[in-house]
Formats: C-alpha cells, sequence, structure tokens
C-alpha cells in the first residue's frame, strides 16, 4: 500500500512538471529578449532632461521631475511592477543618441521630436506630447515677431532641430538671421540676458520654463515638434511595450492629468497622430530612396 502511494505521488508530481514544462516556454517564448534584460537587471535605464522645467528638471542634489519622469515611471511599473526601479541619466540634445547608440541607456524621454531623418536612425513610440518652436527675446529690446531679428544673432542647442525649423522660415521672410549653438538651455538664457544672443528658440514649452520678467515669448511658432520615446533601433520589443504604454495612458485620460499637472500646454490629440501618420510616411519615402 505504501508502495503504491508513493507511486502515485510521484505520477502526480511528474504531471505537474509536465504542465509546468509546457506553460513555462511558452511564457518564455512571449518576453521579447530586451525586456527580459530589464527585468533581470531590475532597473530601467532612462535618459531624460535635467534643465526642462516641466518635462524633466532637477534641482541641485534635488529628485528628477516631469512630464517625461512620470512617464518612465509608468513603464518601470508596467515592465517591473515598480515606478522606482528606474534609474534617470541626464542627457542633452546632442548626448542623447549616443548615450542610446552604445546601449548604456535602454530609451531616451527628453524632449527628443520625431523626424523622419530620425525614424531611420533610432525606433520612436507613438507621440505623446506635441509642440512648436518659440522665440524668447528680452523685452527691452522691442522685439515682436522674427522679422525684428533681421541680422541678429539667434541662439539654439546643440543637435537640436531647432535651427532647421527657423531657416527656412528666415529665407521666406527675406531676412538673415545668425545662429549659435549652446550645450545646454541655462546657457542659451545666459547669452541672451548677457546680449550675446538677442534670442532664445527651442520649443515654446520649454522656454515656458525660462520666462522672467526681463524677457517675452513671441506668438510666432515654427515647425510643429511631436515628442516621442527613442529607442536603439530594432529593438522592436521594447518599442511595441511603450506604445502600449502611452495608448494606455491616453485612453484613461493619465497622459492629459499629467501635462495639467506640471503646467504643460493642452495636447490636441488629433494634431499628434495627424502628425504620426505623415512623420512615418515620410520616413517610409526617405527609406526608399537610399
Amino acid at each position: 500500500m505504501m508502495q503504491k502511494r508513493r507511486f502515485g505521488s510521484i505520477a502526480m508530481a511528474l504531471v505537474m512538471i509536465a504542465i509546468l514544462a509546457f506553460a513555462l516556454p511558452s511564457f518564455a517564448e512571449e518576453v521579447d529578449p530586451a525586456i527580459a534584460a530589464i527585468q533581470a537587471r531590475g532597473k530601467l535605464l532612462v535618459g531624460v532632461k535635467a534643465d526642462v522645467p516641466g518635462f524633466g528638471y532637477q534641482e541641485l542634489g534635488g529628485e528628477f521631475e516631469g512630464l517625461e519622469i512620470d512617464i518612465a515611471k509608468s513603464l518601470a511599473e508596467k515592465i517591473l511592477g515598480d515606478p522606482n526601479a528606474v534609474s534617470f541619466t541626464a542627457v542633452t540634445a546632442k548626448t542623447r543618441g549616443p548615450l542610446l547608440d552604445t546601449g548604456e541607456l535602454d530609451l531616451i524621454l527628453a524632449t527628443f521630436t520625431i523626424m523622419p531623418d530620425r525614424l531611420l536612425q533610432y525606433e520612436f513610440s507613438k507621440p505623446y506630447f506635441v509642440d512648436a518652436v518659440g522665440l524668447l527675446v528680452k523685452s527691452a529690446d522691442g522685439i515682436e515677431t522674427y522679422a525684428d531679428l533681421d541680422g541678429k544673432t539667434v541662439g539654439v542647442a546643440q543637435s537640436s532641430s531647432t535651427r532647421a525649423a527657423l531657416e527656412p522660415a528666415a529665407e521666406e521672410l527675406g531676412i538673415t538671421v545668425e545662429f549659435l549653438e549652446f550645450p545646454t538651455y541655462p546657457d542659451i538664457k545666459a547669452a541672451l540676458d548677457s546680449g550675446r544672443v538677442q534670442c532664445f528658440s527651442v520649443d515654446k514649452a520649454i522656454l515656458t520654463g525660462y520666462i522672467d520678467d526681463t524677457v517675452v515669448l513671441l506668438p510666432d511658432s515654427f515647425a510643429a515638434q511631436p515628442y516621442g520615446a527613442a529607442i536603439k533601433k530594432g529593438n522592436e520589443g521594447l518599442l511595441a511595450v511603450v506604445d502600449e504604454l502611452v495608448s494606455e495612458l491616453r485612453a484613461n485620460g493619465t497622459l492629459d492629468e499629467l501635462v495639467a499637472k506640471h503646467s504643460l500646454p493642452t495636447v490636441n490629440w488629433d494634431e499628434v497622430d495627424a502628425y504620426g501618420e505623415s512623420l512615418w510616411a515620410e520616413a517610409a519615402e526617405l527609406l526608399a530612396a537610399q
């Protein structure tokens, strides 16, 4: 009787092992290698801005805060079950691409504008915000429109898309504008304050973080700037998870709540979707022409 009972227990154990053996490969096959690597590490590595109030900002020795910080935390919760299981690295427009290329970061959430040529270099998520290039000038200079900057110097960030947005507009107006590049936004604001440049130009939502009683944001707008999470080319597993998260945050209203929380302009999602469709179509045309 004892022997039969022992054989029965062994048989039951074998059945359970067989069930697990059948289930586990199925689960393992569903986990993308990039996601599995993040889960094994226990941390999501994200490049963010440290000098852009509302998106990614860090006081000296303080915590990162902003819309993109909150999105990164939501992604960490989705992948790792913990919103705090994320390590932030401060990046600039010049450093964010190389840090992604080398694999030091899993993704970039740093006011990275989705552009057709960039879609050939990186994977980009669905847009989570859209902005436009703006102009910040000193109130005392009497500058009212872009045309008033004829013969003057505009400060822009290194490797940003700002200059590419402003040059065609200058040609159309028949004016001549000089550009001076800086590594950080505070550097551009300091150059504006000192008179080294007569305009600080970047996306409008970023400029609002640098408004004080000495400057004014002009009404001019140039080139829509839809922001997306940038991921290393070919990492479609992580891209799918980020796209799913953006869709979820939009559908349940969380993304609009986060935008309002950080005092950013309300997003027109129809506009965002329209840009998304055209950008990927233009990228496909660029790829076909290569």
